[in-house]
């Protein structure tokens, strides 16, 4: 079946483009799309506000999305989502994302696309054309549930809780911003940014959980994220205030965060990292996105 391409709608297409990932989901084998989860954070973020999301391109056929080329927060990357039946469909969409997503330093175009290291064809249209694989990555980690949790506790006087509790939009925006090495006190503004995350369709207060300190101040954060259809859970984001790491705090609240979602029903969790701190709450690599670079003229 032939498939065409046309311009990404965000009115029309996100809720698509988020079906089509939930529909497609798998976690073996060559080329692997996005988590749902993954695309709702990325239209959710303030990143999202420097895109021009009408470079996105849809490939469709008889009326159904069987491909995505999409960047995450920035041009000069891109990320690619195709429906297994269409996979001839790679190099057509390598050479799409060549010409709408690359970014322009000093007179040099230049792309990064993540392709699965066990995406064998892929990885040979990369390299025929001219991409070469980098040292950086986008491991995923995953863990099965119901897992036996590693025993943690709460330094004394700190409290865990989650934001359908006490959703301080100025606790967190600190804890985030302090969290992510941006300096020591979140300048103003940042509570703007904080009520667009929190209004993703499926974004649930019970289910982001952070840890409080003492004087009353969110310390550590971990964001979590529930697909029913697939009973998964995502992972994203996970901070921790610099003044409070290595207290095993973001351990303590990804573990509640799983926790929860398998009581909804999930039946494994997903993270995008291989840090040994997941590693030893029971998480265990699955697959690896590597990074192919490309410059040209």
């Amino acid at each position: 079946m032939q498939a065409s391409i046309r311009q990404y709608n965000h009115a029309s297409d996100y809720e698509k483009v988020g079906d089509f990932l939930i529909r497609t989901y798998r976690t073996e084998g060559g080329h692997i799309n996005w988590l749902q989860p993954r695309w709702e954070y990325m239209h959710y973020h303030p990143y999202i506000k420097k895109l021009d999301l009408n470079l996105i391109g849809v490939w469709e056929a008889n009326g159904e999305i069987v491909g995505v080329v999409h960047p995450e927060h920035g041009l000069g990357t891109a990320y690619f989502e195709i429906d297994p039946n269409f996979a001839d469909l790679k190099t057509e969409m390598l050479k799409y994302a060549e010409e709408h997503l690359n970014a322009l330093n000093e007179g040099v175009r230049q792309l990064r696309v993540y392709i699965n290291d066990n995406d064998d064809d892929f990885q040979a249209v990369a390299s025929e054309i001219g991409y070469v694989k980098s040292d950086r990555c986008e491991p995923m980690s995953q863990i099965v549930l119901p897992g036996s949790n590693p025993t943690v506790s709460l330094p004394d006087g700190f409290r865990l809780i989650s934001l359908a509790e006490e959703n301080d939009l100025r606790k967190i925006d600190r804890v985030m911003w302090r969290g992510f090495n941006h300096g020591d006190e979140p300048p103003e503004g940042g509570i703007k940014d904080r009520k667009f995350m929190q209004s993703a369709p499926n974004f649930r207060e019970d289910l982001n959980i952070v840890v409080e300190a003492p004087d009353g101040n969110f310390v550590s954060y971990c964001g979590m994220w529930f697909e029913p259809v697939n009973k998964i859970a995502y992972v994203e984001p996970v901070a921790t205030d610099p003044d409070y790491r290595r207290m095993g705090l973001a351990s303590i609240a990804v573990v509640e965060g799983v926790r929860r979602c398998g009581e909804l029903g999930a039946t494994a969790a997903y993270v995008g990292s291989d840090m040994p701190v997941y590693l030893s709450m029971g998480f265990s690599q699955i697959y690896n996105r590597s990074e192919w670079r490309r410059e040209w003229g």
